[in-house]
Order: structure tokens, then C-alpha cells, then sequence
């Protein structure tokens, strides 16, 4: 009977610790999106190459 309650016990922790691993990993994906939604809210970067595309050159 010990050794079944042991295993009860040791089951349990295994949950809680799992629980607490998952919870920071969501944690972490959740911060990680939201610096990327920060980002793509200011809106894209135009760079060099596009400029001389948009623009004619000067005679």
C-alpha cells in the first residue's frame, strides 16, 4: 500500500511539474508574437533598391 501511495505522490508532482512547463512555455510564445505584432503594426521599411525603382532618373 506504501509503495502505491508513493507512486500517487510521484505521479502528482510529474503533473504539477509538466503544468508549470507548459505554462511558461506559453508564456514565451505569447510574448514572442506579440513583439512581432508590435513590429508589423508600424508598417514595412522601404529600402534603398525601392527608391531607385519608384523614381526616374534626372537627365
Amino acid at each position: 500500500m506504501f509503495e502505491y501511495r508513493m507512486h500517487k505522490v510521484n505521479e502528482a508532482e510529474l503533473l504539477r511539474e509538466a503544468a508549470a512547463q507548459r505554462l511558461v512555455r506559453q508564456a514565451r510564445l505569447a510574448r514572442r508574437g506579440r513583439r512581432h505584432t508590435e513590429h508589423e503594426a508600424e508598417g514595412p521599411v522601404s529600402h534603398l533598391r525601392d527608391l531607385r525603382d519608384r523614381f526616374a532618373h534626372a537627365a
